[in-house]
């Protein structure tokens, strides 16, 4: 038999692993005795499903049309909203629906000194945590408005860690402003949901691949520049 013990701790400000696994190393051998067992393993769970951060935003379907682009506002909408329920329905859009909010979440983590590989681990076991992988951002079209909400695990600090020591992500948290985790999760989970809808409504219209062939071509001359002045 195996008896699995969690412990629940309320980290504050910290993204708390090395509080949380060391209070699993110093409880073990007493849970141990107490079940008549041996210690088996102690280290914290990346699945955070008690850190849960929601970003919600109502977007009018009149700001969804650019113009020059193919389809009206209400059109755009109604095909992020197809889009959407696609990734509702098929685990292998879903993959790539979540990477797109992972692109944003990734970056605003590096930025501010998290551990992003935690991150990226939890998001994706929690997108997965009814047996079917799932996305994390639904759209869907009520009324005149795009209705977009997103739910995820952020394990997050402000304090510990390299963050004392790391000019860079000291300077990102600056920019952010956050002056508590919860903040900063905050934050993180609405640059996801943005990055989403970009991701969405490209799809929705001209299709992911001009912009990704833009940045592409920009790559690209910085290199021949760069090899120009070597």
């Amino acid at each position: 038999h195996v008896v699995v013990v969690h412990l629940h701790v309320d980290c504050r400000d910290a993204m708390g692993a090395n509080l949380i696994n060391t209070l699993c190393e110093a409880l073990a051998p007493a849970l141990a005795e107490l079940a008549a067992g041996r210690v088996g393993l102690r280290i914290l769970s990346n699945l955070t499903d008690e850190r849960l951060v929601t970003a919600e935003v109502e977007v009018p379907v009149a700001a969804l049309h650019e113009s020059g682009a193919p389809g009206t506002g209400a059109e755009v909408a109604e095909a992020i909203a197809a889009a959407s329920r696609f990734a509702e329905l098929d685990p292998y859009r879903a993959a790539t629906h979540n990477k797109g909010i992972m692109n944003g979440v990734d970056a605003a983590l590096l930025a501010t000194g998290q551990d992003w590989r935690a991150v990226e681990a939890g998001a994706h076991a929690y997108a997965a945590r009814g047996g079917r992988y799932a996305p994390l951002a639904v759209w869907t079209v009520r009324g005149d408005a795009l209705h977009g909400t997103l739910t995820m695990p952020l394990a997050l600090g402000i304090v510990g860690g390299t963050l004392h020591v790391h000019p860079t992500a000291r300077l990102g948290l600056r920019l952010v402003g956050a002056t508590s985790a919860t903040d900063l999760a905050r934050v993180i989970a609405a640059v996801g949901l943005a990055t989403n809808l970009a991701a969405l409504r490209a799809l929705a219209t001209e299709g992911i691949q001009r912009g990704h062939m833009a940045l592409h071509a920009r790559a690209v001359a910085r290199a021949e520049i760069g090899r120009a002045h070597v």
